[in-house]
C-alpha cells in the first residue's frame, strides 16, 4: 500500500496517477474530503492535525507521501506545519512505513545564490520559518534513525489542470479569461519553474528507489531558464500573436496587499522576483539520467491546450 497524505491538490493527483501506472495497484488517498483519481483508489477521511487520524490513515502502508497544502496564511503555516510533521513522523514510526516529504523553497534565503540541496534555511518570513521547523524536525528524525524518509523539494509550480502558482494565476489564468498577463517586479530576471507532472513523476521515482532515502533531493526542472519576458514571448510565438503584459512595481503590490489577502500573503516572497532564481536539480539528473524533463516550450504548449487559450 502506498498512501498520499493530502491527496486533493495537483501534486497529489498527478502522484496518484504515476504510482498506479508504474509502482502499485494499492493506492490510498487521504484528506478532509478525498476524491478518487482512479476507480480503485481507496479513500480515507482524515485531519492531519489529529495524531490518531494520521496513525489510522497509514495503517498497512509501505510508503507514505506527504503532499498536503495548508491554507495560504502565514500564521497557519508558522504553527500547523510543525504539527502536521510531528503527527506524520509519529504515524510512520507506529506503522513502520517510509515517508516521502514534498517540500518547497520558502525556507531558503531570498538571495540570488544558486539553490542546492545544501542551501541553509534562513528565511525571515513566517511561512519560511514554518517550513524550516517542519524540515528540521524531519531531518532530525532521519539522523536519529527514527524513520526512513526522504525530502523532495520543488520551486514554483507551473502546469496544467488545477496547478496553483503565481505564473499560472498571473499569466495563464489571465490569458484564459481574456485579461492582460501580469509579472511581479521585473521581467528581465531568470526564473526556475517546475512542471507539476514532472514533480510528481520524480517524487514517485525517488520514493520507490531504495538508495535515495536519508537525503534531500531537488526535483528536476528545465535548466534552460527563461525570463518572464522570454516566457511570455514563447507563449505568444505558440499562439501566433504578440502578448501585451504589465510589470507590477513594488509600490503597486504593496498598495494592493492592503485590499487582497493573497497578495498580502505573497509579500515575503517578493524579493525573489527582483533577482535571478536559480534552483539546481543536477543531483537528481545525475542519479536518474533517463528521466525526461519537460522543456518550457513543451510545458507552455501543454498548458495552452489544457486551458484552451487562443
Amino acid at each position: 500500500m502506498q498512501t498520499i497524505l493530502g491527496a486533493n491538490g495537483i501534486i497529489g493527483e498527478e502522484l496518484a496517477h504515476e504510482l498506479r501506472k508504474n509502482y502499485s495497484d494499492q493506492i490510498r488517498l487521504v484528506g478532509r474530503n478525498p476524491q478518487k483519481v482512479h476507480p480503485e483508489d481507496l479513500l480515507f477521511k482524515a485531519n492531519l492535525l489529529d495524531p490518531e487520524n494520521v496513525i489510522l490513515a497509514l495503517e498497512n502502508t509501505e510508503i507514505a507521501y506527504l503532499t498536503v497544502g495548508l491554507p495560504y496564511d502565514s500564521e497557519i503555516w508558522l504553527t500547523d506545519w510543525l504539527i502536521v510533521m510531528q503527527n506524520t513522523i509519529a504515524a510512520c514510526k507506529k506503522n513502520r512505513c517510509k515517508l516521502v516529504y514534498f517540500d518547497n523553497t520558502y525556507a531558503y534565503p531570498q538571495g540570488s545564490k544558486i539553490q542546492t540541496e545544501e542551501t541553509p534555511f534562513s528565511s525571515e518570513g513566517k511561512k519560511g520559518k514554518g517550513k524550516k521547523l517542519a524540515a528540521e524536525l524531519l531531518l532530525k528524525a532521519i539522523a536519529n534513525k527514527e524513520i526512513e524518509a526522504v525530502i523532495c523539494r520543488a520551486p514554483e509550480f507551473y502546469g496544467p489542470g488545477k496547478t496553483k502558482g503565481l505564473t499560472n494565476s498571473l499569466i495563464f489564468e489571465n490569458l484564459k479569461n481574456g485579461k492582460e498577463p501580469k509579472v511581479f517586479l521585473k521581467d528581465s530576471v531568470l526564473r526556475t519553474l517546475i512542471f507539476t507532472p514532472d514533480a510528481s513523476k520524480a517524487m514517485a521515482l525517488i520514493g520507490n528507489t531504495a538508495d535515495t532515502y536519508g537525503q534531500t533531493w531537488h526535483l528536476p526542472c528545465d535548466d534552460n531558464r527563461l525570463t518572464y519576458k522570454q516566457f511570455i514571448a514563447e507563449i505568444g510565438r505558440q499562439l501566433g500573436r504578440e502578448i501585451q503584459y504589465k510589470v507590477l512595481s513594488k509600490f503597486v503590490l504593496k498598495i494592493g496587499s492592503f485590499f487582497d489577502h493573497n497578495l498580502k500573503e505573497t509579500q515575503e516572497l517578493l524579493p525573489r522576483y527582483a533577482i535571478d532564481n536559480i534552483f539546481d536539480s543536477s543531483k537528481f539528473k545525475t542519479r536518474f539520467p533517463n528521466f525526461k524533463v519537460t522543456t518550457y516550450s513543451e510545458g507552455i504548449k501543454t498548458i495552452i491546450n489544457d486551458f484552451k487559450i487562443t
